[in-house]
């Protein structure tokens, strides 16, 4: 298992909450799978419809991803083209990497500014099957992009450092 490159308090409270974020998404894809199967059983065996489990397995699917990008960029295993990167000298691999890390930080920072835009009003209105309101519908991302944004500042200070980011090991099968 890999570990932020930076290894300080704030770093392993921030893995820890990142974890604790990974099982509340592991349990939403636990959830998302069993209204799945139910939504089928009830369709073709019951020729039982169920809105109400169709909206919480949107739900659900959603709020894993949200969930789970913070611990992903923590260590260093979301989704990311590097080859480029990887051919360059240490010094400018740093200064790409850290243009990259300000990029990604810049859209956290716009993505919670056009949330607590469009919360207020978004609020105060649940959803259509079960009512839920749409804070609780809204909060994994809210909750995803701070700790992106604090991921990012983490892996900032690393560069700044001079030291790089934490990278997933390449492993062969």
């Amino acid at each position: 298992m890999s570990r932020i490159a930076a290894p300080g308090a704030g770093s392993r409270a921030l893995e820890k909450v990142a974890l604790a974020c990974r099982t509340v998404a592991i349990l939403f894809l636990a959830l998302m799978s069993v209204l799945i199967v139910a939504q089928v059983v009830g369709r073709n065996v019951f020729d039982l419809g169920m809105p109400w489990a169709d909206e919480l397995a949107r739900i659900s699917g959603i709020a894993l991803v949200f969930l789970c990008v913070p611990l992903l960029a923590l260590r260093g295993q979301h989704v990311a083209v590097d080859m480029v990167p990887m051919l360059l000298p240490p010094r400018a691999r740093r200064v790409f990497l850290f243009a990259a890390e300000v990029i990604v930080l810049a859209f956290c920072v716009l993505a919670l500014y056009g949330l607590q835009a469009f919360l207020p009003r978004a609020g105060k209105f649940a959803t259509p099957a079960m009512g839920i309101s749409n804070w609780f519908v809204y909060a994994p991302a809210v909750i995803g992009f701070a700790l992106l944004a604090l991921a990012t500042l983490l892996r900032l200070a690393t560069l700044l450092r001079g030291g790089e980011p934490s990278r997933p090991e390449i492993s062969v099968l």
